[in-house]
């Protein structure tokens, strides 16, 4: 998929690496939609500026009656702290889901058809090595992840008829402002270099799609797909690397 001329939509734009995706897409010659449920934090010079709610379905489908020439879609918008699924707060655990699972869902649906008639265009949905090995404290997320995992492979075969290419990103931990607040709230210690520097997950992602590659992982999330061949193991992210 070439970015050069595309034009490409981001979910959860106002910070961390939808801010960097919006604006690595535009470095790159993109026309850039970044939005989010509060427009007025999104700082993206550049972009169009949209409202979008994935959570809520008039307003994805607003979304994509405004942004008809979209022929990428960056799915990179969730909720990180679900908390745990047998103690958690039930409203925080379906929060979880509603946003990476059902929210990216719903983004794929409305924008099929429109991807379909743009000539097929591309999908990268963000996803995260929690979703092969569960965290103490976020479950709900690993869960969350796990499901669209699946439906990022689901939505790869979907939509091969039309021509439009899926790509995952699964990253390890990256040092955005909602993975510090996370890691505060729980008393995690990251280590030096657990976290990586959003803009390199970036470029692996926008370079993959490019590439036309199913699945870009990157980090811890190497070693955590390769242990899905074994026993199940928490994660443990005094020991994590990025």
């Amino acid at each position: 998929m070439e970015l050069q001329g595309a034009t490409a939509l981001v979910t959860g734009s106002n910070r961390g690496l939808g801010r960097v995706f919006a604006t690595e897409l535009l470095r790159r010659g993109a026309k850039v939609y970044a939005t989010a449920r509060r427009p007025e934090l999104v700082d993206v010079p550049g972009a169009e500026v949209l409202r979008l709610d994935i959570t809520d379905a008039a307003s994805v489908e607003a979304a994509a009656a405004a942004a008809g020439d979209v022929d990428v879609l960056v799915n990179n918008a969730a909720f990180m702290d679900g908390g745990n699924l047998v103690t958690g707060d039930l409203a925080s655990i379906r929060l979880a889901m509603e946003s990476s699972y059902f929210g990216t869902l719903a983004m794929i649906r409305a924008f099929a058809p429109v991807l379909a008639r743009n000539g097929g265009g591309a999908v990268l949905n963000v996803l995260s090595g929690a979703a092969w090995q569960t965290v103490d404290g976020n479950s709900a997320y690993a869960a969350a992840k796990a499901a669209q995992w699946s439906l990022t492979n689901a939505a790869r075969m979907e939509l091969a008829g039309q021509g439009t290419q899926v790509t995952a990103l699964v990253p390890g931990m990256i040092d955005t402002e909602p993975m510090r607040e996370f890691a505060r709230a729980h008393g995690y210690d990251l280590p030096e270099g657990a976290l990586d520097d959003p803009v390199n997950v970036v470029a692996l992602g926008l370079d993959g799609l490019e590439a036309g590659e199913p699945e870009v992982v990157h980090g811890f999330a190497v070693a955590a797909k390769e242990a899905l061949a074994g026993p199940p193991r928490p994660l443990d992210v005094a020991t994590a690397t990025a």
